[in-house]
């Protein structure tokens, strides 16, 4: 339905154009989730520097724009609230050196098992996130400090200022690719509020409206570099327990987004990118932000989408976007404060629309219930509670669904051999959800005094498989009659306690693979 991706490949111009873009929709979304986490705005907009700098460099995928990021954020509220800012920085830190560890330990690779419906509900879900956020720009504090919806021309001037851009950014590409239409966008945006002096909301008002009234007045984007600084707390272990579940909560959100968005930017671009490197990337950006002032973050899909829709491809455009931040925070701050509000909503509009995954509503007719399910789950849980907590429920409801529909494939075929003995050729897996449908595949009272049973076409996948193959034999033996079980595996055969004599291991056919079980440590 919509075409908003510019595939290009990386070139010098496409990633500086596309990283001073992305840079000027930084801003706001920073002190918006500094506001969030309780923390100064500086601290969001050092966190965006940082983030952004040291993962384009450090990271393992091009084009991916990290920053201080609402899902990390709520998580620091608490901490911060409870114990103040400098064990927020002491969290951070070891957020990181969790993420690194992930990284070195190889953990990213577990991304890629991530079910296709649960990344499409993430996708949806994101876009429906990231369309909400943007309504908030749609209000204004009455005379009584309370957020009432924009009325009469303010409303439709806001309106017409977004949907200006919307057109910039969607016609432009069709005349020109020469420099990113949302830079192209920001600017005519700004050039007509300013010289028709038309009365909207800009970056500074967003600023002023979230501080305190006796704050608000001085308000300023303007900055200096951030410092060196080991965070103020004591160095004990009442610390550590204080900090540890902040900082695993942060890690752990931060590497789901972070490397969902990598998954997502690999199939827009027909690239790969680097999950475990990626891992290393976060944690030393975080880390460095818990030693500078920052307080931390993740990918940013939005802004990430913002970048490879502006043909940002490289690690060029992340580092451009991270220090044209910086040039603002430092030289230019007064520029970014005259940017309308409008003319960002329309920017982030249009990655709503690029992000929705549109043929999932032309498809939820013809895919299985389960996964129209599951999208649905997903989506619905990202808007309503938490991006990490829905991937994760997805997740689990995928591998549950799985684990149901193989339990039913279990099934046996039956013969007598040349001896007189019956033998069951077992067909399937053999796991915790098909031991139920395995022990009904057997008939002990008619069964002759030898039964063999043939796991050649068969797995055995964990304890539950062993135990079952174990209360197999016991009810066997206690009727008088003999079980012989082939093509096991010798862990498998190691794990059987009632089975006894009744195993047979052919050294030279029988299978060699591993069994889930606590018992082999």
């Amino acid at each position: 339905m919509f075409n908003l991706i510019n595939t290009n490949q990386s070139n010098v111009k496409n990633d500086v154009l596309s990283g001073i873009t992305v840079a000027l929709a930084l801003v706001p979304e920073a002190v918006a989730f500094a506001f969030v986490a309780g923390v100064e705005p500086m601290i969001g907009l050092y966190a965006a520097f940082m983030m952004g700098l040291l993962t384009s460099i450090f990271g393992g995928r091009p084009g991916m724009i990290s920053g201080a990021t609402g899902a990390t954020a709520v998580v620091m509220v608490a901490l911060v609230a409870v114990h103040g800012v400098q064990y927020l920085f002491a969290a951070v830190v070891l957020a990181g050196l969790l993420q690194i560890m992930a990284g070195v330990f190889k953990l990213g690779k577990f991304i890629r098992m991530v079910p296709h419906p649960v990344m499409l509900g993430f996708v949806n879900g994101l876009a429906i996130v990231i369309f909400l956020a943007q309504l908030g720009q749609f209000k204004i504090l009455d005379s009584v400090g309370e957020w009432t919806w924009l009325q009469g021309e303010g409303m439709y001037l806001m309106l017409g200022l977004v949907a200006l851009t919307m057109a910039i950014v969607h016609f432009l590409p069709k005349l020109t690719t020469a420099v990113p239409s949302g830079l192209v966008a920001i600017v005519v945006v700004t050039g007509i509020v300013i010289g028709l002096d038309l009365d909207t909301r800009n970056v500074i008002d967003f600023v002023r409206d979230m501080l305190p009234p006796e704050e608000a007045a001085n308000a300023s984007l303007n900055g200096e570099l951030p410092s060196f600084s080991i965070p103020m707390v004591p160095f004990t272990l009442e610390t550590l327990i204080i900090i540890f579940p902040t900082a695993l909560v942060i890690a752990a959100i931060g590497l789901i987004e972070s490397l969902l968005t990598l998954t997502l930017i690999d199939e827009i671009t027909g690239t790969r990118g680097k999950s475990n490197r990626e891992c290393i990337g976060q944690g030393i950006a975080n880390t460095t932000n818990g030693f500078f002032g920052g307080m931390g973050g993740c990918a940013m899909i939005g802004q990430s989408m913002i970048n490879i829709n502006s043909g940002g491809r490289g690690r060029l455009s992340g580092i451009t976007a991270a220090l044209v931040l910086l040039g603002f925070i430092l030289f230019a701050a007064g520029l970014i404060e005259m940017i309308p509000l409008a003319a960002l909503v329309g920017i982030m509009f249009m990655v709503v629309l690029g992000t929705f995954e549109w043929s999932s509503l032309r498809i939820i007719r013809k895919i299985p219930v389960t996964d129209a399910f599951i999208i649905i789950l997903v989506s619905g849980i990202t808007v309503v509670y938490d991006l990490a907590i829905a991937v994760v429920i997805g997740v689990i409801v995928s591998a549950l669904v799985f684990a149901w529909k193989h339990a039913k494939h279990i099934q046996a075929k039956t013969y007598l051999n040349e001896d007189g003995h019956k033998v069951y050729e077992i067909q399937g897996p053999v796991f915790f959800a098909s031991v139920a449908n395995f022990k009904e595949l057997f008939d002990i009272e008619n069964d002759p005094e030898e039964v063999i049973v043939e796991f050649q076409r068969s797995r055995v996948s964990d304890h539950s498989g062993i135990e079952a193959i174990d209360g197999l034999a016991e009810k066997y033996k206690q009727v008088g009659k003999k079980l012989h079980l082939r093509h096991l595996s010798p862990e498998c055969v190691s794990l059987l306690k009632q089975a006894g004599d009744a195993c047979e291991v052919n050294i030279l056919e029988d299978p060699e693979y591993h069994v889930a079980s606590d018992k082999l440590g």
